[in-house]
């Protein structure tokens, strides 16, 4: 409604203007003035709206003084002067519009990333029926790639799932019969029955959607720059238009120093700086959702990081590999991609990467029996080869590292060893923070504590809180956020388990710009692959929000001095409006520095 109505607004005030000043130079005084009236009351309508909604919630807003400033140029017949304003204020809040126009915080993706539908084995057969509709007791069929849609329980064999969404961890896990597993992680193995222990309603991803709303609800309300300064200049300025009108015993006088004092660079000067911040961060791959974000932005004083996609590549990369029996590396390394081009698991995915990254040559596979949770085996070229997990695979994991065992013919050749690395940017992004002031820097994991320390100590991170659950994370965001020299917080995340946090801190961005609940949740979206882009956006923010108070600051000089001029009888109000559009194109100007590097 807003996006629509204030364009339109602005633009029939500026075509009204020049109608009445077409009509007066032509000697028709009495339409002028009509013309100029309408357009007053035209704004006035909507004002008075915005207006009572904002003292309605407790706070004085910038309009205020505009409200004060038409109407009492529709009382004293100063039609013209009214309709200068409230061009002045249709353009503002225009441009309000503008910058704001993508703040969305509908889940759509969190909503849509759980299935609609279910697959139930009843009665001898499998029928696709409303997610609504399986109850416990149920037996679910989820296929290779499924996201799980209720919380149940393995009905037999084995379930290998993608939990990288909801706890950050990036290895999958392992269910056996009996093992619960959660609804919104993905079958990252081959097909499994599952029996339902929960209603769609009640299950554990319809509980994160629920989160993320309640916290979004919970965070503290914005106060806009302009209002801070509203709070203040709305007394002064009624008190000086009060002395001047019992000095003179003359009220024009009075509506010439309101509205002089109507606050053009607040309404108009602040917006602009923002939106040439929202397109410089844009420029830069940062995708801002409003030019309140871009504000909180130039005010954060703590940094909290995820760390699995956020800090870290979010997927296992080949770390070493450990060969025996005297084959070489490379050749261990082919002979297991290799196989593994035939299987969708997410650790073949990464070692087809690696050997390719190499330019090894890859082999065909023959004879392939893949086993989810067991393994794969199969021919390459003459060799039999097989791949599973390695002895020690449980307490690698728990370090945070993959191990497969490598048999070629059926001995033991050797050893790959994956694990989620470090971004190469990582190191940039904490010395990008430390040298624009950030007080405050820590990694806040679903991950296992000593595999989060271990980022945590080898980035020099003030704090690590590890094995956060969603909960958990938005415990640590209103904890921080308690400490007065530690707020605004920026969090910056990229999961599903993110999302909560995204939504309660001060500024959320998301990492990456695939429809997810984190991108749906979050402020801001980083969608290049460098991680020092989110310190990026926090420069962007100091400079738009230092450039835009240097404007207000400069602007309001210059209309407190004009305010001197009018109290004392030297500018009547239509100069006076006059002359303030005159302040706007000079702050206006000053504001769109924001746009440059």
């Amino acid at each position: 409604m807003k996006e629509r109505l204030y364009p339109t607004l602005a633009v029939g005030a500026l075509s009204a203007i020049v109608a009445g000043l077409v009509l007066s130079a032509a000697g028709a005084h009495r339409a002028a003035d009509l013309v100029w009236a309408g357009t007053v009351v035209a704004l006035l309508v909507p004002l008075l709206w915005s207006v009572a909604r904002t003292l309605a919630g407790g706070r004085v807003g910038v309009d205020v003084i505009a409200l004060v400033a038409m109407a009492g140029a529709l009382a004293l017949g100063e039609y013209l002067a009214g309709a200068v304003v409230a061009l002045m204020l249709a353009g503002g809040n225009a441009l309000e519009a503008l910058a704001d126009r993508r703040a969305r915080r509908e889940l759509t993706a969190l909503l849509s990333r759980l299935p609609t539908t279910a697959r139930v084995r009843r009665d001898g057969r499998i029928d696709d029926v409303p997610v609504d509709d399986v109850g416990p007791g149920d037996v679910v069929v989820v296929r290779a790639g499924d996201v799980v849609p209720v919380d149940g329980a393995v009905r037999e064999g084995r379930a290998v799932v993608d939990e990288s969404s909801l706890t950050g961890e990036p290895l999958p896990a392992t269910y056996e019969a009996g093992g619960t597993v959660r609804s919104g992680v993905a079958n990252a193995g081959g097909p499994f029955e599952l029996v339902a222990t929960h209603r769609a309603a009640d299950s554990a991803y319809a509980a994160l959607v629920r989160l993320v709303r309640e916290a979004g609800a919970d965070r503290a309300p914005f106060v806009r720059m302009a209002d801070r300064y509203a709070a203040i200049l709305l007394p002064l300025t009624l008190a000086v238009a009060g002395v001047a009108w019992a000095v003179s015993g003359d009220p024009v006088r009075a509506l010439a120093v309101v509205v002089v004092a109507t606050p053009c660079p607040l309404i108009l000067a602040a917006p602009v700086a923002l939106v040439s911040g929202l397109s410089r961060a844009a420029s830069a791959g940062i995708i801002a959702k409003g030019g309140s974000v871009i504000e909180r932005l130039g005010r954060v004083r703590s940094v909290l990081l995820d760390k699995t996609g956020t800090l870290t590549l979010g997927a296992p990369r080949l770390e070493r590999v450990d060969a025996v029996d005297g084959l070489p590396p490379d050749e261990l390394l082919r002979l297991a991609a290799s196989l593994d081009q035939l299987s969708g698991h997410v650790i073949a995915a990464a070692l087809v990467r690696e050997a390719r990254d190499r330019g090894l040559e890859l082999t065909v596979p023959t004879s392939v029996v893949e086993d989810p949770g067991d393994g794969i085996r199969g021919t390459v070229g003459s060799q039999l080869v097989t791949l599973e997990a390695a002895a020690d695979a449980a307490r690698a994991r728990e370090a945070g590292l993959a191990r497969v065992a490598v048999r070629v013919d059926d001995r033991l050749a050797g050893t790959l060893v994956l694990a989620d690395t470090v971004r190469e940017d990582a190191d940039d992004l904490i010395a990008r923070l430390r040298g624009i002031g950030i007080r405050h820097v820590a990694l806040v994991s679903g991950d296992r504590a000593p595999v989060a320390e271990a980022v945590g100590a080898a980035l020099h991170l003030d704090r690590v809180y590890g094995e956060c659950s969603p909960e958990d994370k938005l415990e640590v965001v209103r904890a921080v956020r308690a400490r007065e020299d530690l707020r605004p917080v920026l969090m910056v995340g990229d999961g599903v388990n993110d999302a909560p946090a995204l939504a309660m801190a001060d500024v959320g961005i998301a990492v990456g710009s695939g429809a997810t609940a984190a991108t749906d949740a979050a402020d801001a979206v980083i969608a290049v692959p460098s991680i020092a882009a989110v310190a990026e956006a926090i420069r962007i923010g100091r400079r738009s929000l230092g450039i835009a108070t240097q404007s207000v600051v400069a602007g309001m000089g210059l209309s407190f001095a004009a305010m001197g001029f009018a109290a004392a009888g030297f500018l009547p109000p239509v100069a006076g409006a006059l002359l303030q559009e005159g302040i706007d194109v000079a702050v206006i100007l000053n504001a769109l520095r924001a746009l440059r590097p």
